[in-house]
């Protein structure tokens, strides 16, 4: 699936192409699934904060993207390897992130064999496997960076999608109360993952109510900033999850009064991050919540529902039709 310019979900276009084959250090996998971030839609639409607007479009193409097959989570097998490569060989079921290489939206993927890549855990579906990197090292990420305590309470704000899924089970695992915010819609899928209690922020604006934090971790990067901060405790820890230039330059200022501890930093793309979130999953200590599955053909249409924010946990993209498959 190419994207032929910046724009809409229709400019998301289906061509034929020919098969990638490897090069020294590489792999090409068949792809069975990827997945639809609100990040994949911000790079089609380039919708992205102020901050890295110019260097991400140096970086992705000044009028198209240089890359046009889009997507960062992928599963699927290896289907061939070039010459040196040790970590992998044909049939290896694998999954892991592409960064901002992309390619996944795609029947094969050609990556190096250096790539966030890792074996997916027996009895894991693609599927599951492809719902993993991004939301689950961000919310790994995200977590470690509150360095919470047993009792404390952490808000997480936009704890709905796949970062925000896999945030809450986190915290509640680190001992936290959890407080998570999202739409009304969502609070079920958030109250069967551990969640404590639950705000809709389309009827409640969570920086008026009683409730004080000991950290925030705002995913979506649409609390106000110095509200966010007056309902944090002395010693909070304040997590920009998608911070706008004028959040950072406010954070630097709120650390220079030493109250709380204001921070933005996405994760990196770690294999032993990986290996651990697959190894929690495989015995039953985190859950993936996958909403939707759509068709390669009809990826306009995700990237759709994607943008207009229902989506809850992961949103999947059966390449192969068999996504669901096991084994």
């Amino acid at each position: 699936m190419h994207c032929t310019s910046y724009g809409p979900p229709e400019v998301l276009e289906l061509r034929e192409v020919d098969k990638p084959t490897p090069r020294a250090g590489d792999v090409v996998l068949r792809v069975h699934a990827a997945t639809v971030t609100l990040g994949d839609c911000e790079v089609r639409a380039f919708k992205l904060a102020d901050w890295i607007w110019l260097p991400a479009r140096l970086a992705f193409g000044i009028l198209k993207p240089r890359q046009p097959v889009l997507g960062m989570e992928i599963a699927g097998v290896i289907d061939s390897v070039g010459a040196d490569v040790k970590r992998f060989k044909p049939g290896d079921r694998v999954f892991g992130s592409t960064g901002f290489s992309m390619g996944a939206y795609a029947e094969f993927a050609r990556l190096p064999e250096a790539a966030s890549l890792t074996a997916i855990p027996e009895g894991m579906s693609y599927a599951e496997a492809a719902s993993i990197p991004t939301g689950g090292l961000n919310g790994l990420h995200f977590v470690r960076k509150c360095q919470l305590q047993p009792g404390e309470t952490i808000l997480i704000n936009g704890a709905g999608g796949a970062i925000g899924m896999f945030a809450v089970q986190l915290a509640k695992a680190a001992g936290a109360q959890v407080v998570a915010v999202d739409k009304a819609r969502k609070h079920a899928m958030l109250r069967s993952l551990g969640a404590d209690h639950v705000i809709d922020y389309q009827a409640q604006d969570y920086w008026r109510g009683p409730g004080r934090y000991d950290a925030i971790i705002d995913i979506v990067g649409l609390g106000p900033f110095s509200q966010s901060v007056a309902v944090l405790n002395h010693g909070g820890r304040y997590v920009l999850g998608n911070p706008k230039t004028a959040q950072m330059l406010a954070a630097m200022m709120e650390n220079r009064r030493k109250r709380i501890r204001a921070m933005f930093e996405l994760a990196g793309d770690e294999v032993e991050d990986l290996d651990f979130l697959k190894h929690q999953i495989a015995d039953g200590a985190l859950r993936v919540v996958i909403d939707r599955s759509f068709s390669l053909e009809a990826l306009p249409e995700a990237h759709r529902y994607v943008e207009d924010g229902d989506k809850t946990g992961a949103c999947i993209i059966d390449v192969s039709g068999e996504a669901y498959a096991r084994e």
